[in-house]
């Protein structure tokens, strides 16, 4: 084996690269934020009563586990392109991230909603409350308690998928990578580089998130 890594063309290019790296971590953010938004209402819509909410919710959750992320990235920009619905790479990338996102989380928020006593509603009720005030005040709270480990890991798998961005064009971490390497022949070099920053990412994510649970909860989960 005769290969020299050259690593100086990858620290010369490191700005580019931490750019990327930012529109990972913007878009990951956001995708999570909005799919915990739709997560909620998807989960109150399954344990809804009324059949229409319900099934859309199914069809909602059905597709978005059960196919691969490659797949709902593809139909929001090509899939709508061929419609006339022409989405930027960001927008196709955020928008299938965050169909995923709201479709995984709205089984995980069903069971933290199911795991919270009824008797807490009803006492609620009995306080004067209305159904949103005692969703918002009683249950909501402890049920995003339950389940913040699996959202914190809901969010290192955004940021993970988000590297798919690549496919349609997106300058990500990834792509930003494709994109310097093709210029520079220094492949090994370049995606080395970027596996490690997927790592210190996620790994920074993780100790926020460790950091967030003990202010929020004051170590309770």
């Amino acid at each position: 084996m005769d290969y020299r890594f050259h690593w100086n063309v990858v620290f010369q290019n490191m700005p580019e690269l931490l750019s990327g790296a930012f529109v990972t971590l913007h878009v990951s953010v956001l995708a999570m934020l909005l799919g915990i938004v739709i997560a909620i209402l998807l989960a109150i819509a399954k344990m809804n009563n009324t059949k229409f909410f319900c099934h859309v919710a199914t069809v909602w959750v059905e597709i978005a586990r059960n196919t691969p992320a490659l797949f709902q990235i593809y139909m929001a920009y090509f899939g709508l392109g061929a419609l006339g619905i022409h989405l930027s790479p960001y927008a196709a990338v955020l928008s299938a991230l965050v169909f995923i996102n709201a479709g995984y989380l709205a089984e995980t928020f069903r069971g933290g909603f199911q795991s919270i006593p009824s008797t807490q509603y009803s006492a609620s009720k009995s306080l004067g409350m209305t159904s949103f005030q005692s969703y918002w005040h009683i249950i909501l709270p402890q049920m995003l308690r339950r389940i913040y480990h699996p959202m914190t890991n809901q969010l290192v798998w955004s940021i993970l998928m988000s590297s798919l961005g690549i496919l349609v064009g997106m300058s990500e971490l990834s792509g930003t990578t494709q994109r310097l390497q093709s210029l520079s022949f220094r492949t090994l070099e370049f995606f080395i580089v970027a596996a490690v920053m997927y790592y210190i990412l996620t790994k920074l994510v993780l100790f926020g998130s460790s950091l967030l649970s003990r202010r929020l909860f004051r170590g309770e989960i």
